[in-house]
């Protein structure tokens, strides 16, 4: 079981409803301020109302890396609007669970509620719809009407509680769980990652995420050093080659339960550097590095979505290529697929030329434009054939390098006219 597809409505920039099929690799383009990250961000949300055991629909406090409040999320930002969220959760023989619903904020309570659900299987669904009354806005259960038939339910998140909810739904026995159980684990890394310390602490054994910063990669491999016989090191060295070519990390310990990370080149053992002076660049590639070695060394369990927004960012445009190598090649060995919003133009090729040379298939790479249109954000799909051209293009999006050679020459053309 994994997640499908997931949709908005009504949320942040997006009036109308929009859906996401999800392939190994999908792409988020646009320009800025466009609504790419709010696409992106949405599944960590997602995730906290689909696998919390919060009371409230959406336990906001539980965001890392950002913290919006519910009429942020809200289009047009109304304070007694409401948001639309949907998931589809693949099953045996081709089959999907699927979820649509919508949320509530009611203001002047400062609280919001689950307002109506649809939940479907096949041919069969559940409908299920708040009755507004004295028990309203108590925290615990409230009154809806169940296909017909008034009930009192608590939720866990975004789904009803299972104490509260029928066995059975369409012939799906536990569906609710089924949609809890087939929602992959959410990662995310957002587009600013934590500066290393020159100093730092070993983590626990655990090894799971870099962290939304990337604030846990370097203590991660200190407990690989400890621990793990320092095989998570030697698989960053090794993706390192293609990345930062020449030069390799070393984790020295100091003592006290203290480690020290530099780079070491490869063409003159003697030049050192410690870690906190080398370029941007290489900072916020790191902690991508040392999640896909420690995916590497351990695989997770289970299905895993990583988000990444911008990983291209501060690096020169010849690594940007090599970057998507890295999650080529982590959906061949691994169950982590990847939700990446991106600017870069070389990341995107690189993808295109998998794809032509069959390391990928077209299906694997998903590709959204956002756009505005009339005030409000949208999702264009652009396919992807089998040797990796593309069925639509948007124009003026990566055709900056044209524009200006074009510009050059005519300003070349035009001194050289005034010469004459």
């Amino acid at each position: 079981m994994s997640l499908e597809r997931f949709s908005l409505e009504n949320y942040r920039c997006f009036r109308e409803k929009q859906e996401v099929e999800l392939g190994k690799i999908t792409i988020v383009l646009g320009r800025n301020n466009s609504g790419k990250s709010a696409v992106v961000r949405a599944l960590p949300l997602l995730s906290i109302g689909i696998r919390g055991e919060s009371p409230n629909p959406l336990d906001l406090d539980l965001l890392q890396g950002f913290t919006p409040s519910f009429a942020d999320l809200i289009h047009g930002s109304s304070p007694h609007g409401h948001i639309r969220l949907g998931v589809s959760i693949g099953i045996e023989d081709g089959e999907a669970v699927s979820a649509a619903v919508e949320v509530q904020n009611i203001a002047n309570q400062g609280m919001q509620l689950v307002s109506s659900l649809e939940i479907s299987c096949g041919s069969a669904m559940t409908n299920l719809s708040w009755i507004p009354g004295i028990d309203a806005y108590s925290p615990e259960k409230r009154a809806y009407l169940v296909d017909g038939h008034e009930g009192k339910i608590g939720f866990r998140g975004l789904l009803p509680d299972p104490v509260d909810w029928p066995d059975s739904v369409g012939g799906v026995r536990g569906v609710t769980e089924i949609i809890r159980e087939g929602f992959d684990e959410i990662r995310y890394l957002g587009p600013f990652r934590k500066t290393p310390e020159r100093f730092f602490r070993s983590l626990a054994r655990t090894l799971g995420s870099v962290g939304y910063r990337g604030e846990r990669a370097l203590g991660m491999l200190a407990a690989d050093e400890m621990y793990g016989r320092g095989l998570i090191g030697r698989e960053v060295n090794t993706l390192l080659e293609s990345v930062l070519p020449g030069w390799h990390l070393e984790i020295t310990d100091v003592g006290s339960g203290m480690y020290v990370p530099k780079l070491r080149s490869v063409r003159d053992p003697d030049l050192v550097v410690h870690i906190d002076d080398v370029g941007t660049g290489v900072v916020q590639a790191l902690p991508i590095v040392i999640q896909r070695a420690a995916d590497r060394v351990e695989p997770p369990a289970g299905p895993v979505i990583e988000i990444v927004e911008e990983p291209e960012l501060h690096l020169h445009p010849s690594a940007h290529a090599a970057i998507a190598d890295l999650y080529v090649d982590a959906v061949q060995e691994s169950r982590v697929r990847f939700l990446v919003e991106t600017h870069s133009e070389n990341f995107l090729l690189r993808l295109r030329r998998r794809v032509a040379e069959r390391k990928l298939a077209p299906g694997d790479v998903k590709i959204y434009f956002v756009e505005q249109v009339e005030g409000a954000a949208t999702l264009r799909r652009i396919e992807v054939d089998a040797l990796g051209n593309l069925d639509y293009w948007p124009r003026g999006v990566f055709a900056e390098d044209f524009e200006e050679v074009r510009a050059l020459a005519d300003a070349q053309a035009n001194r050289i006219d005034d010469a004459r």
